[in-house]
């Protein structure tokens, strides 16, 4: 990630240069210049590799960041391309400090940013005044919020998988519940299976941009996509991420199985899966965060840096609430009171 300063600059005035999501391309930030940072051969982004458990993945280890910066709060650990300094951490407003980085992996691609910052501010804006049953004053405190702009470390993985299950199924015949066993096989092909890399990378986070990833947007990674932005490092081998995403991958396989089986009620899904083919994707997906806080505690809004899908935690104005409620009740007793008085007559 890190990249000297001269790399950045413009070529007509020695200005330093951003990524401009507008633009699309680098742009000079003193007399607007832009440069376009698109090459003949940015199709092979879309490569994938190959993943063997018997050769270790040292080949792709970078050295340590000679500074990065390291929040307080969280421990996320960001490094800065080109003019864009905080004093913040992306990931949770908390303040962050200058360390030296930790050795990390090098990236294979990333999707740039396609939404700035003015148009992610105004997306959360619309998201919280869109939200039913907010507190009256929650607009002002959101608008109040500054949206910081992140490329997050994520993988690709693919594996096709050989599953022998066991399970169990519910039927109801002559008003009596019976569980019935079953047992099967399917084989599962994960395509571009999209994992966060990092603790960091919540849920939210990676909700907030998972339906937006298409393949064909990769693009080489090249420093001057990141001119302006933070960046968290891959910091997990191949082995590590795979053991770190388990329980997903588990989820979905049991998904399949209850699929598979297409019985009422299955329970106590057992398998045994021989995983093959992995091939992987070490990659940067560019997310904007506001953060606010209201009434002491903190909540975040996530706008996606692909298409400004937007996602987010907030406050719920409880005297709203039981308004809501009361008027869902009424309208319930009106309509029951209405059907009763036709079936009447």
């Amino acid at each position: 990630m890190a990249t000297e300063q001269s790399a950045l600059q413009c070529a007509s005035c020695g200005g330093l240069c951003h990524f401009s999501p507008v633009e699309r391309a680098l742009e000079c930030l003193s007399c607007g210049a832009t440069y376009d940072l698109g090459q003949p051969d940015d199709y092979l982004a879309r490569d994938e590799f190959a993943h063997r458990e018997d050769q270790p993945d040292t080949a792709d280890l970078l050295a340590p960041a000679k500074q990065a910066h390291q929040c307080r709060n969280c421990g996320g650990e960001v490094v800065f391309t080109g003019p864009a300094l905080s004093e913040s951490c992306p990931y949770c407003n908390g303040p962050v400090v200058l360390v030296s980085g930790d050795s990390s992996y090098n990236t294979m691609a990333l999707i740039p940013f396609r939404v700035d910052a003015p148009f992610a501010q105004r997306l959360a804006q619309e998201w919280i005044d869109a939200r039913m049953c907010a507190p009256k004053d929650l607009k002002d405190v959101v608008a109040q919020g500054v949206v910081a702009g992140l490329y997050a470390p994520f993988w690709t993985f693919d594996s096709d998988e050989a599953v022998e299950y066991w399970a169990s199924y519910v039927t109801y015949r002559n008003n009596k519940i019976r569980t019935r066993n079953t047992k099967g096989k399917i084989d599962v092909m994960f395509d571009d299976l999209l994992m966060p890399a990092s603790p960091h990378v919540s849920p939210l986070i990676r909700d907030g941009i998972l339906h937006d990833f298409d393949p064909a947007d990769l693009r080489p990674y090249r420093a001057g996509y990141l001119a302006g932005f933070a960046a968290e490092r891959h910091h997990q081998s191949v082995a590590e991420g795979l053991a770190a995403n388990a329980d997903d991958k588990d989820l979905l396989i049991r998904n399949h199985i209850k699929d598979d089986v297409n019985k009422n009620g299955v329970h106590s899904v057992r398998y045994l899966t021989d995983t093959t083919g992995i091939h992987y994707r070490r990659i940067l997906l560019p997310v904007w965060i506001l953060h606010y806080t209201y009434r002491k505690q903190a909540y975040r809004i996530v706008v996606s840096g692909i298409d400004g899908r937007t996602f987010g935690e907030r406050p719920f104005s409880y005297w709203k609430m039981a308004l809501f409620s009361g008027a869902v009740t009424a309208c319930a007793m009106a309509l029951g009171i209405v059907w009763g008085a036709e079936t009447a007559f």
